[in-house]
């Protein structure tokens, strides 16, 4: 198994009561740990593969004023201030950003990066958001049906340089994206979302990687219907890694868990509804989270792993205010998987 780690960058209220002009100084140097545990293994751990971020512009669980930093602006600082570790987005909405622009985009922060991009990539979900910037809501027909075809544009843009497209959302001609990729054929595509008939058929035909549920029984079922989508578009369904992404708090007991819990949530009703919070914590603690002792961590991963999982995504949301839990992972967790 393999472990990429988010970095926090704001969205899910997680860098609340840090001064502004700290955030960036605060995000590279978690960058900068994962980074070095690429290279050498943390002291007496393993290391993280890959460094995410999300792909978002207002807060959740609601929207707030605090702090969203962009994510292409952050893949590019990071390629910038890193040097081993891949650098994903899970992910990136195809509705925000005309695809072929974003093949570009995403070829400047390869090249910057030494070759280490990856293109986290999904139909977008947050009605709100979309809204408030003007790309209105589209169905999710229309928003999957603009995944499809930004897929192809952009592997086609990488692949050869230049893309041409006459589709149902997108008219390209002609455009030139150089220099290409420094990976040969561009960025590995994880395509994310578990929707059955539409996006894991996407899946099917595109994806490197695939990204949906840490729950045990949904997560079983996804993939025999990817695996069905493989066999019908002809792909070899052994061929893609599947990963999904696990909260974590990490504690050395039940009571250390529970108290770091209780930390984050006064942060955060601070900021926003307190009912809203208490839900997206709900999610933090679920049965499907990587959260709570060190043990109990490694049997969570364990039984997606025995499922097919080979990826582990991880979000620590007390991460920029304690590495501690960070810490234990890397010391207890990961060499017990990896």
């Amino acid at each position: 198994m393999r472990f990429g780690l988010f970095i926090p960058q704001g969205w899910r209220l997680d860098l609340v009561d840090i001064p502004t002009e700290q955030h960036w100084q605060v995000m590279r140097d978690l960058a900068a740990h994962a980074d070095r545990s690429s290279l050498t293994g943390s002291a007496g751990g393993g290391a993280w593969d890959s460094l995410w971020v999300y792909d978002h512009f207002h807060t959740v669980p609601m929207p707030t004023d605090e702090a969203t930093h962009e994510a292409w602006s952050l893949m590019s600082a990071y390629a910038a201030s890193t040097s081993r570790i891949k650098l994903g987005q899970m992910c990136t909405a195809m509705g925000y950003r005309n695809p072929v622009y974003l093949a570009k985009v995403a070829a400047t922060a390869d090249i910057i990066s030494g070759g280490r991009v990856q293109m986290g990539i999904g139909g977008g979900w947050y009605q709100h958001e979309w809204e408030a910037y003007g790309y209105g809501f589209p169905s999710a027909g229309v928003r999957l049906g603009m995944l499809d075809e930004g897929v192809q544009i952009m592997r086609d843009a990488w692949r050869d340089g230049r893309v041409s497209l006459n589709g149902k959302h997108y008219q390209v001609d002609g455009a030139i994206v150089a220099p290409k990729p420094l990976q040969e054929g561009g960025p590995p595509l994880w395509i994310a979302g578990g929707g059955e008939k539409v996006t894991l058929k996407i899946a099917a035909k595109y994806a490197q990687y695939t990204n949906f549920t840490s729950e045990p029984d949904g997560f079983a079922h996804k993939s025999q219907v990817l695996a069905d989508h493989c066999r019908s578009v002809g792909t070899d369904y052994d061929a893609i890694v599947r990963s999904a992404n696990f909260n974590a708090v990490i504690g050395s007991s039940e009571d250390d868990v529970n108290e770091r819990v209780a930390r984050l949530r006064a942060r955060q009703v601070a900021k926003a509804d307190e009912r809203a919070v208490d839900s997206m914590l709900a999610t933090v603690t679920a049965p499907e989270s990587a959260s709570g002792t060190t043990e109990q961590a490694v049997q969570k991963l364990e039984r997606l792993r025995d499922l097919g999982c080979e990826y582990a995504i991880m979000y620590f949301p007390e991460a920029a205010y304690d590495r501690t839990g960070i810490e234990l992972f890397e010391r207890e967790v990961i060499p017990a998987l990896a």
